[in-house]
């Protein structure tokens, strides 16, 4: 069996205040080389706190989170920021590419800040994982030439710049009509095939029953 590329364990996260609320409570979870997850539950259900967790956006209050195999509590922020660009892919429902640049030149921003690929090798790079997705024609288009599908896969292209292990994905396809969902959808199914672990919140039902697994989570807590 593959070691897991990611590991949760007794993860929890809370907010203070006069009326503490617990976001995930005790979640644990691990995904290996190739495994397909869907996250869902009801609207504030903690689906998007534990993704946030798992992808070292945000700090547990307690547990511990596994990247393949490194714990990352104790890691400073710097050292989460550099673990993520480096190992970790993220997608967002609402694609968060930068209006002043080009396509390829979005995808090309993390390639660079890592700093393997520089120059032109990098917008190479950039290219050529445009063209995986069927978009070597919208290289040089801006985001607002752009469909929201177009603008999802260039948004899955970036996330893929530096060929991370993990890809993280929260409602990547909530803005979106059913037939650039299902494109989107076969991205990520074609990636886990390929080995990448792939996980995603998702309150599409049907998005969900056709990944690999589901993970549920109600009141912060997984229940399958």
């Amino acid at each position: 069996m593959s070691e897991a590329v990611l590991r949760a364990v007794d993860v929890t996260r809370r907010l203070r205040g006069d009326v503490p609320v617990t976001l995930v409570d005790s979640a644990t979870m691990e995904a290996a080389p190739g495994d397909f997850i869907a996250i869902t539950g009801p609207s504030g259900s903690g689906k998007s706190s534990l993704l946030y967790l798992l992808g070292l956006l945000d700090r547990p209050d307690g547990g511990e989170v596994f990247l393949q195999g490194e714990p990352t509590s104790g890691l400073s922020d710097s050292q989460r920021a550099a673990l993520r660009l480096a190992r970790i892919g993220f997608v967002f429902q609402s694609y968060f590419l930068l209006p002043e640049f080009t396509a390829a030149e979005n995808v090309a921003m993390p390639i660079r800040r890592l700093g393997r690929v520089t120059g032109d090798a990098a917008m190479a790079r950039a290219a050529a994982l445009l063209a995986s997705l069927g978009l070597a024609d919208q290289a040089r288009r801006f985001p607002r030439q752009l469909s929201g599908g177009q603008s999802q896969r260039v948004a899955i292209a970036r996330a893929l710049a530096n060929d991370p292990p993990l890809l993280l994905a929260d409602e990547p396809t909530g803005n979106l009509d059913s037939r650039a969902s299902a494109l989107v959808f076969e991205i990520f199914e074609r990636l886990a095939k390929e080995g990448r672990t792939v996980v995603v919140v998702t309150h599409d039902m049907d998005f969900a029953r056709r990944a690999g697994r589901n993970v549920r989570i109600v009141d912060g807590r997984i229940t399958d």
